[in-house]
């Protein structure tokens, strides 16, 4: 017996001394945000928590509502892709730049992972990075739909034109891409699944999740309305029950995410590893990545407010016809998260929609890892191509209506 709790008790401790090790850093930016509730003022603590709550009740409820249709959607529409992008000829640069479109990262991997196999045309690589916004669109969506769909139809409409542009520029032989299956293999494996992903039943942090989810998407929705609810919990109304919802709900999606084995499931090269993962646990981790991400945006408005109050906004006033290069410029890193944050600072009015513009079509999201992985040459100039409708699209707002 004695030695059967040895072992159990060693490999518990290897477990965890490699989950500290791979996610370091996330747990020190968590610790980091508990230290700062803990150890300001009240007056600085009440800004923490209120962008807590908010990103939370304001943000958090509707993206997990939009992520359960649309992976939904995506288990239901599951096809073989790649045959049917080469089957498209002139219309593979709209095709793909819809895919592009539709929120999240999905979409554009698909086609990117498809230009390495040889299916597609480097003008269809630079449709689909022109016109996705990744995760950043959910969070548009959720807060502000009209922008959204505006959001969509532009990012279509880019993408498909930056397509033929480069197709009929370049031949749709250039840079044509032939890698062996072997080869995507072999990165997959880099990549691989860890043994809690795996996992395709709810586990009872799961279960803690979507138990604060469900009065969470209640009280987002009347919030969203303006509509105060504390007044419902009768005797406990004074201790703001509202708002401790949302913290708790914030702080939660920041601890899940601290010690996933992926920030994302984004990083999947093609639908074959998403296939071990439930729609469920999905939309888990890509809300809590989104979540992380809005309170990093929530928090640099709301601190940024608290400590200069409106000299933040005269200074983006005073630099007003550079802030749309700052979005376009931000949109060429690779990734979701600091997308997010340009979103967040565009719905917090802190910047203007020609930036959220511009930074939305310069924007590649996670389509570009793999594309870097697989094809490093294209997917760099493919980046640098979609810097120009962003420019052309973001500065031709900016002077119109701007």
């Amino acid at each position: 017996m004695t030695e059967l709790a040895l072992k159990a008790g060693r490999r518990l401790f290897m477990q965890l001394d490699f989950a500290v090790r791979r996610n370091l850093w996330r747990m020190l930016l968590v610790a980091a945000l508990g230290i700062l509730i803990l150890s300001v003022s009240s007056e600085f603590r009440d800004v923490v928590l209120n962008a807590l709550s908010d990103a939370y009740l304001q943000v958090t409820v509707f993206v997990a509502g939009t992520l359960a249709i649309v992976y939904g959607l995506e288990t239901l529409l599951r096809a073989d892709v790649g045959k049917f992008l080469e089957r498209q000829g002139v219309f593979q640069s709209p095709v793909s730049a819809f895919l592009g479109a539709l929120p999240g990262c999905g979409g554009a991997i698909v086609v990117v992972t498809q230009y390495t196999r040889g299916y597609v045309t480097f003008g269809s690589v630079v449709a689909v990075l022109v016109s996705t916004m990744g995760d950043a669109a959910f969070l548009l969506l959720a807060r502000d739909p009209v922008v959204g769909l505006a959001m969509f139809v532009l990012g279509f409409v880019a993408g498909s034109l930056s397509g033929w542009a480069v197709d009929k520029i370049h031949g749709t032989e250039f840079m044509r891409s032939h890698i062996e299956e072997r080869t995507i293999e072999e990165h997959r494996k880099t990549h691989d699944l860890t043994a809690d992903e795996r996992v395709r039943t709810l586990t009872w942090i799961d279960m803690l999740w979507i138990a604060l989810l469900v009065p969470g998407v209640v009280l987002g929705v009347f919030g969203a309305f303006q509509v105060n609810l504390d007044s419902a919990f009768g005797p406990l109304a004074s201790y703001e029950p509202t708002k401790w919802i949302g913290v708790c709900g914030a702080l939660l999606c920041a601890l899940m995410w601290s010690v996933a084995g992926h920030q994302n499931t984004h990083d999947r090269h093609d639908s074959v590893e998403i296939e071990h993962i439930s729609t469920w646990r999905r939309i888990i981790l890509d809300t809590n990545f989104i979540t992380v991400w809005v309170i990093a945006g929530f928090l640099t408005y709301e601190i940024g407010m608290h400590i200069v109050g409106g000299e933040l906004e005269a200074f983006f006033k005073i630099w007003a016809p550079l802030v749309p290069l700052m979005g376009i410029l931000v949109g060429l890193l690779p990734g979701c998260g600091p997308q997010i944050v340009v979103t967040t600072l565009y719905l917090s009015g802190l910047v203007p929609l020609s930036a959220q513009i511009g930074n939305a079509i310069s924007n590649d999201g996670d389509a570009l890892f793999p594309a870097i992985a697989l094809a490093p040459r294209a997917a760099i100039l493919a980046t640098l191509y979609s810097a120009f409708p962003a420019f052309i699209f973001a500065y031709g707002w900016y002077f119109v209506f701007e």
